[in-house]
């Protein structure tokens, strides 16, 4: 039986701590969706294809790695994909109230999905993508929390 995963994000902008998180979740799924979802609560600074395309160059590497957009309950998203895990990133405590509500209402939703939560690396703790946007926007060094061409792209995109 084959093991699939999927990692749903907004991944606006692709960090460091993301990139991780796919390599680490790769080996243990024999394939592993990253699923760019639309958040409707917030406005992405780039576009879905714009995050398809950072996305798929970061991971080029990874054989077992697929990167679909989800415009749908990530639960039942999930089904579509015939994935039985969600792969969640925990940072900090404060992530894990939050995280165990969407996991809980993922599984109310589709039983047939469980959760499966991965700490950070130390390292990739302390920031997040909005944390990463703010510095760039105020023209601070974001090469610490992003690959070069993400980077790139934030700055050219702040301007």
């Amino acid at each position: 039986m084959n093991k699939i995963g999927m990692y749903p994000g907004s991944f606006d902008p692709l960090t460091y701590g993301h990139l991780d998180l796919i390599d680490r979740g790769s080996r243990l799924f024999d394939t592993l969706y990253i699923a760019i979802s639309k958040n409707v609560s917030k406005e992405s600074l780039f576009s879905v294809d714009e995050r398809v395309e950072m996305l798929k160059k970061a991971t080029s590497h990874l054989d077992n790695v697929e990167v679909v957009v989800c415009d749908k309950l990530i639960s039942l998203f999930a089904s579509e994909l015939h994935a039985t895990s969600l792969l969640r990133g925990l940072r900090a405590i404060t992530d894990f109230e939050y995280e165990l509500q969407m996991a809980s209402t993922n599984h109310m939703l589709n039983p047939n999905v469980d959760t499966v939560f991965m700490m950070t690396k130390t390292e990739y703790s302390y920031f997040s993508s909005s944390m990463v946007k703010e510095i760039a926007k105020f023209g601070g060094d974001i090469s610490i929390f992003v690959p070069s061409f993400v980077a790139e792209a934030l700055y050219k995109k702040l301007k």
